[in-house]
């Protein structure tokens, strides 16, 4: 039976091959959106894990989380430098790092931050130091430099036009271990470098409405709106003079100029809610980050169910376009069904082999199928990764076996129409046609 199932495949290896990439096509679909989708959750909420508390100014706490822990780049609003001081000398605080952005370079976002976040977020470097000068920088694994390269800020981007400061050029002091987070592409620089830049001085807090205000938000972010804003008022702007061989100066007081967010390390998970109930109210926000993806998640969990019924459509007229297949296939095989029963064969052979035959060309293509979502959910993966930093493990679990079952049962079920076609004929019927 299965020497004559093989020779009637390669007798018809054509027709057998549409039917096998049909099903392999539909099956991929199905399996590369379930692997993507979990593995955009699992990535983020790794990159999420290393920040514990997330405090801002009040606002959206998404954009607060997107910015601050993914660096995406949007304009966010400044809170009191006093906050900062605050938590510094909380004792429920392991550390509090400040953390100003909308500077980049080469397409790398600079991020302003402190020693020891440069130090913590890690574990470690895999070459070189951590910045001890203003002008010095630490540089993720992802950032394609070498030690002691130059670095040239630019407000915002080169694609929004952005102006390059001419005020300080970094140069590159140390490279961190791979985070598997966005900030594998990150350039860290002292905060109180990209203060003097954007002339926020520590002993004048801004106020809103000025023009050092515009000139200060502009820290926070890249849009358009807080470039034009400091072109209007350049004759308002006083930046500070940094100095590349000036030591750094972490001691925070009511003075700090404003900030966009500060990443903090509580001692305890109690500590951790009571600071976030305290920074809940007045001017500022607390998040736990991962309560925010938690929230994403769930947008994210309706667009996979579109994406998942999209799919289930596509496997659906997949399957209508099987079954008229096979119905024109058994009827182009009716001569060679009687002949077969002529010879004696009895009727459930014929059932077997048709079936058997059937069954083949669709478990083929399923196992194709998997292979297929699995090749294109990596390579999504990897794109996005690359552009990101995020890590996007990609990988089969559990329940997918549950997915495979249904697969292969469903299979069973459609080969058994073609081998109930079969069976149904009669020799002599068959040998007329």
């Amino acid at each position: 039976m299965i020497r004559f199932i093989l020779a009637d495949l390669r007798r018809l290896w054509a027709g057998s091959l549409v039917v096998v990439l049909l099903v392999a096509l539909a099956t991929a679909l199905g399996v590369c959106v379930v692997l993507q989708e979990r593995a955009l959750r699992l990535g983020s909420a790794r990159a999420a894990d290393k920040f514990d508390l997330v405090i801002g100014a009040g606002g959206s706490e998404t954009q607060l989380v997107l910015s601050s822990v993914f660096l995406q780049p949007s304009p966010l609003p400044l809170m009191p430098g006093e906050v900062l001081a605050r938590l510094a000398a909380d004792p429920r605080v392991d550390w509090a790092a400040p953390i100003g952005f909308g500077d980049s370079f080469s397409g790398y976002p600079i991020v302003g931050t402190t020693v020891t976040l440069a130090e913590k977020l890690s574990g470690g470097f895999a070459e070189g130091k951590v910045f001890a000068q203003e002008g010095e920088a630490v540089i993720g694994s992802a950032v394609k430099l070498p030690l002691g390269g130059e670095i040239k800020p630019m407000h915002g981007s080169a694609e929004e036009g952005g102006e390059t400061h001419t005020e300080l050029i970094y140069h590159v002091a140390g490279r961190l271990r791979p985070t598997g987070t966005a900030w594998d592409r990150a350039v860290l620089v002292p905060i109180q470098a990209v203060w003097h830049i954007h002339g926020m001085e520590a002993h004048e807090p801004a106020e809103e409405g000025t023009g050092h205000d515009r000139e200060s938000a502009s820290v926070t972010g890249t849009g358009h709106e807080h470039q034009e804003a400091s072109d209007h008022n350049a004759g308002d702007e006083h930046h500070g003079e940094p100095n590349p061989d000036a030591a750094l100066n972490e001691n925070w007081t009511a003075d700090t100029p404003g900030l966009p967010a500060i990443l903090v390390k509580p001692k305890t998970i109690a500590d951790a809610y009571k600071l976030r109930q305290d920074y809940r109210s007045g001017n500022t926000v607390a998040v736990f980050p991962g309560e925010v993806l938690t929230n994403l998640y769930a947008t994210l969990g309706n667009a996979k169910q579109i994406l998942v019924a999209v799919a289930a459509g596509a496997q659906t007229l997949v399957a209508a376009s099987l079954v008229l297949v096979t119905v024109i296939h058994i009827g182009q095989r009716r001569r060679q069904i009687g002949a077969l029963r002529a010879f004696g064969a009895p009727r459930g052979a014929i059932l077997g082999i048709v079936w058997l035959e059937f069954f083949f060309l669709l478990a083929v293509g399923i196992g194709l199928g998997l292979v297929f979502g699995y090749v294109a959910a990596l390579t999504l993966s990897g794109l996005f990764s690359e552009t990101s930093g995020i890590a996007m493990p990609v990988g089969f679990a559990r329940e997918d076996a549950g997915l495979a079952a249904a697969l292969l049962a469903f299979a069973a079920i459609l080969a058994a129409l073609p081998a109930a076609l079969a069976y149904r004929q009669s020799p002599a019927q068959a040998l007329r046609a």
